[in-house]
C-alpha cells in the first residue's frame, strides 16, 4: 500500500512573549503546560523550533501504479480500450513529480510505468507503416489495456472476498473444551456385598432342592465356558441370572467357583453402579 505524504511546509521559532499571559500564573498560581518523563513543564522555552519533518501524515491511496492509473481513467470516464494517452501521461507524471520531492523510494516503482505511458504515446505518435499484407497492426495501448482489465477483475474479486464474514473480524466461533480423557469411575464390588449376594443365592437354591439322590461329575471349566458363552449373547448380565437354580445346590457351587476363577483370570469383571444396587457380570474384552 502506497500513501501520500503531508508535512508542515515550514518550520517557525516560537517566543514565549507571543503566547497569551495565563490567568493562574499571574495571581501565583503555577500551570502545567505538558509533563516530561514524568516532571511537570511550569515554563514554556524562550524559543521553541519545530523542525522541518516533525509531522508526517500518511494518506492511504493507491496500491501501486496500475491503481492509479485505473484511477484516473475511471474518475474521468476513459474508455479503457481507447485510452486518450496525452491527457492520461500528463496527469500520470504530476502525481510522480508530487510525490517525487517528498519520497524517493516510493515514487521509484511508479517511474517505470511512466517510461512505459510515454513509449506508448511516442509510437502512438509515428506514422504508421504500411505493409503489403493482411496482418493488422497491433494497436500499442493493447498490452497496456489487458493488463488494466485484469488488475481491475482481480481488484474487485479482492474486494469481494474482504466484504466476505471474517472469523475474529466479524463474528466470533465458540469454543467449548471436552474433556475426552475422563474414564467412568464405577463403585467398586466390596467382600460383604459379593457375600450378601452369594448368600442370596444359597438360600434360593435350597428352597428349589430335590430329594433325589444322585451323583454327578460337575466340570468347573464347562461352567466357565457356560458363562462366557451367556456373556457374548449381551453387554451385561446379573449376578443371580447366570445360576440355574433348578439344577441344585452342587451346581450353583461349581457355577460360582467357575466364576470367581473367571475373575481371576481378569475373564469377566464384576461391577456395581451404586451401593446396594445389583451386582452385574461384564466380558473384560470384546468379542470379534
Amino acid at each position: 500500500m502506497t500513501a501520500a505524504v503531508v508535512r508542515i511546509p515550514q518550520a517557525t521559532p516560537v517566543s514565549s512573549e507571543s503566547l497569551p499571559v495565563n490567568a493562574p500564573e499571574a495571581a501565583g498560581q503555577l500551570t502545567v503546560f505538558a509533563r516530561i518523563h514524568g516532571e511537570p513543564l511550569t515554563r514554556l522555552p524562550t524559543d521553541l523550533y519545530i523542525p522541518p519533518d516533525a509531522l508526517e501524515v500518511l494518506l492511504e491511496a493507491f496500491e501501486g501504479p496500475l491503481d492509479l492509473l485505473l484511477y484516473l481513467i475511471r474518475r474521468q470516464n476513459f474508455d479503457i480500450l481507447d485510452i486518450p494517452m496525452a491527457e492520461v501521461t500528463r496527469q500520470y507524471i504530476a502525481y510522480v513529480d508530487e510525490i517525487r520531492g517528498r519520497n524517493l523510494e516510493l515514487a521509484a516503482e511508479y517511474l517505470l510505468m511512466a517510461a512505459v505511458l510515454i513509449d506508448i504515446k511516442s509510437r502512438m505518435l509515428l506514422p504508421v507503416r504500411r505493409i503489403d499484407t493482411d496482418e493488422e497492426v497491433e494497436d500499442p495501448r493493447a498490452e497496456l489495456a489487458r493488463r488494466l482489465l485484469e488488475y481491475e477483475r482481480i481488484k474487485i474479486g479482492a474486494a469481494r472476498i474482504d466484504a466476505l464474514p471474517q472469523d475474529g473480524r466479524d463474528f466470533v466461533r465458540a469454543q467449548v473444551f471436552i474433556d475426552q480423557t475422563a474414564a467412568v469411575a464405577l463403585p467398586q464390588v466390596v467382600t460383604a456385598d459379593l457375600q450378601a449376594a452369594w448368600a442370596d443365592i444359597l438360600r434360593r437354591a435350597r428352597l428349589v432342592q430335590h430329594h433325589r439322590i444322585e451323583r454327578a461329575e460337575l466340570s468347573v471349566r464347562e461352567h466357565m465356558s457356560g458363562i462366557l458363552r451367556a456373556l457374548k449373547e449381551r453387554r451385561f448380565a446379573e449376578f443371580s441370572d447366570l445360576f440355574e437354580i433348578g439344577h441344585g445346590l452342587p451346581v450353583v457351587v461349581v457355577t460360582f467357583i467357575a466364576m470367581l476363577e473367571l475373575a481371576r483370570e481378569t475373564l469377566v469383571e464384576v461391577t456395581q453402579a451404586a451401593p446396594y444396587a445389583p451386582i452385574y457380570v461384564r466380558l473384560s474384552y470384546r468379542p470379534s
